[in-house]
């Protein structure tokens, strides 16, 4: 019997493959747990404009994160800390607060996105790493000044 796997099914296939199986299979486990549907033409229509839609969307995404990532490299971010008498940080400077001034700048960045060779705990400049969707990456340069 030909189905459309509706979900990642172990040692089977993944979602959207069209596979062979026997029929006590498809039809005792497969097609009512939801995790396949008979390869009707109807259903093999479906899958084909289902997966042109989701290509279109990884493309569209894809550019708006090439874009954003051509916008962030190379930014320069000045952030002030409370710097102790020897010239060391209160404290370390986190991604949270990168984040916070990319937001300031209008750049929606989450923190786990930004990643630091090591914490931050003096006053210099530093190069943050910056990590999107579909395996792009950018580098900011993160300059750690004296609050006054």
């Amino acid at each position: 019997m030909k189905i459309i796997l509706l979900k990642d099914v172990e040692k089977l296939g993944k979602k959207g493959e069209v596979k062979n199986v026997a029929d006590g299979y498809a039809r005792n486990f497969l097609i009512p747990n939801k995790l396949a549907v008979l390869a009707t033409k109807s259903e093999l229509v479906r899958l084909e404009e289902q997966e042109k839609i989701e290509t279109e969307k990884a493309e569209e995404e894809l550019k708006f994160y090439q874009e954003l990532a051509s916008q962030i490299d190379g930014l320069e971010i000045e952030i002030p800390a409370k710097v102790s008498e020897e010239g060391n940080l209160f404290g370390t400077v986190t991604a949270s607060q990168i984040a916070e001034k990319l937001k300031e700048k209008n750049f929606e960045i989450k923190k786990e996105q930004i990643k630091l060779e090591e914490p931050i705990k003096e006053i210099g400049e530093y190069e943050a790493i910056i990590e999107f969707p579909h395996n792009l990456e950018t580098k900011i340069k993160v300059i750690i000044v004296e609050e006054k």
